[in-house]
């Protein structure tokens, strides 16, 4: 089988062993997608596999072997960038930018839970029919993705303001 990565097929690496991380950046050369503590507390690396996001440093490529992978290089249409990294820039939701496509990559997963309906553990109604996007909530949602440079504020605005076009 193979991994489709951004809309193409890439083959499995032989080695079993081999980290999703490693071989967007090292294989593929797919450097968008950062190495940052590279143990699962940054969300630097965070992916989407299947629509769901992943931290792609504890995800072994064989994991997702047939499934369909986007990192922050597959969510922009053509020449047009994704809503949510218009949004990042409009609201300046980043500093250093390390972080940044976790947190985009995050963000576009947890919109989609948030469609769904899925609670988080501050949602205060878990029998509502749609949860609503306070800031709290994303902040809760978010808590995986870290910005060291105190970005959060920007990243909160931005979610809010995409979460707003997608309800209008």
């Amino acid at each position: 089988m193979a991994i489709r990565i951004n809309g193409a097929e890439v083959e499995a690496p032989e080695d079993a062993r081999v980290s999703l991380l490693d071989l967007l950046r090292e294989r593929v050369h797919l450097t968008g997608t950062k190495v940052g503590c590279n143990q699962g507390a940054c969300g630097a690396c965070t992916v989407l596999v299947d629509g769901e996001r992943v931290l792609s440093c504890l995800t072994l490529a064989a994991q997702v072997d047939g499934r369909s992978v986007t990192t922050i290089e597959g969510l922009a249409e053509a020449e047009a960038l994704h809503p949510l990294q218009a949004a990042f820039i409009d609201h300046d939701g980043f500093q250093c930018g390390y972080c940044t496509p976790g947190q985009i990559c995050a963000a576009a997963a947890m919109l989609a839970e948030v469609a769904a309906g899925a609670p988080s553990y501050v949602t205060a109604d878990l029998t509502a029919e749609r949860v609503p996007l306070t800031r709290e909530e994303i902040r809760e949602r978010m808590s995986g993705n870290l910005c060291r440079c105190g970005a959060h504020n920007g990243i909160v605005d931005a979610i809010l303001q995409v979460a707003a076009e997608r309800a209008a």
